[in-house]
């Protein structure tokens, strides 16, 4: 759906975007991730047309971005960060020359405006001046607008900025619909807004893609190792000795809380190892209590901090590894 090569913005001498290289396929939900002043919103620009690279090319679909740019903005939509709004016009009147802008004939626009001011919960503010609305209510107007055309790709920079919770949640719902049969790029600093939402994420920094791929494979990549929690009703030091006959088990430690009893144990083991039921059988025919046993994942923001804090080689490395 959207193929980027060697993508690269220079502003003087200040390398913004820096050799860029990246495909989303049709049907997926990519949350594009970076720390402010990385290059995400000027790389945003640049797929969507707004911006000339300096190098590198942007295709959408079959058509190049540079050579074929009105054949390929209409296979996208658009949401950037602060919303094209006019002010003086009414919601619908907007959208309504949005679809004229689009190329839509009167039919389809009036199709297409009311699935639009149904999907993104506008059906009461149809007739409201838009500089009369609420923050969040221009921005549900600025997701209806890069809806109307029915793009197969959508891409939405920080899509529930200045939405309340319940808002919030909608956008999210709709979101997850859309992605039923489109394709989407979704930019926010909202992290786990994109581990409910994204099957694949993209972090750039410096300018530079750093990290690429779920956050499964991101966290193995980063750790080299599966993490794993235990609590056992066990004496310690029993505890200890029964762990160290297990060879693949690595950086054990334990915690004893006398009031309770219990031992709380983590531990680490090589990727593709899961001891888990073996543990389980030897905590039970030890006569112990086995309360819990799990595995302790990365959340996406300790794999944000740690792509974007850690040496540039260790970041190369995962760069590489995500393409294995």
């Amino acid at each position: 759906m959207i193929l980027v090569e060697n993508l690269t913005k220079l502003y003087g001498t200040r390398i913004a975007v820096d050799n860029v290289s990246f495909e989303i396929k049709k049907g997926e939900v990519v949350g594009f991730l970076g720390p402010n002043g990385a290059g995400k919103s000027t790389t945003m620009r640049m797929l969507t047309g707004f911006l000339s690279p300096t190098a590198g090319r942007v295709q959408i679909g079959d058509h190049d971005m540079a050579e074929a740019p009105l054949e390929a903005k209409q296979l996208l939509g658009y949401l950037p960060e602060t919303p094209p709004l006019y002010h003086e016009m009414t919601v619908r009147d907007y959208l309504d020359f949005v679809g004229q802008l689009k190329g839509l004939n009167a039919q389809a626009r009036k199709q297409r405006i009311d699935f639009v001011l149904e999907k993104c919960f506008l059906t009461d503010r149809t007739r409201q001046l838009i500089g009369t609305l609420s923050k969040g209510y221009k921005q549900r107007v600025g997701i209806a607008q890069a809806l109307v055309h029915n793009p197969p790709l959508l891409i939405l920079d920080e899509p529930t900025s200045g939405l309340d919770p319940q808002q919030i949640i909608q956008i999210r719902a709709l979101i997850k619909e859309l992605a039923v049969d489109h394709t989407i790029i979704l930019s926010t600093h909202i992290l786990p807004e994109v581990q409910t939402t994204c099957s694949r994420v993209l972090i750039i920094n410096g300018g530079k893609l750093v990290a690429e791929g779920s956050a499964e494979q991101l966290e193995a990549q980063l750790q080299g190792s599966m993490r794993i929690a235990m609590s056992v009703r066990a004496p310690e030091a029993a505890l200890l000795a029964r762990l160290s006959e297990f060879p693949q088990l690595r950086d054990v430690s334990l915690k004893a809380d006398a009031g309770t009893g219990l031992v709380q144990a983590e531990l680490s083991v090589p990727p593709g190892v899961d001891p888990r039921e073996q543990l389980s059988q030897m905590v039970v025919s030890a006569g112990w209590g086995l309360v819990e046993i799990k595995n302790v994942n990365l959340s996406l923001e300790e794999i944000f901090l740690k792509v974007t804090t850690q040496e540039a080689p260790a970041v190369a490395a995962s760069k590489e590894a995500s393409h294995v």
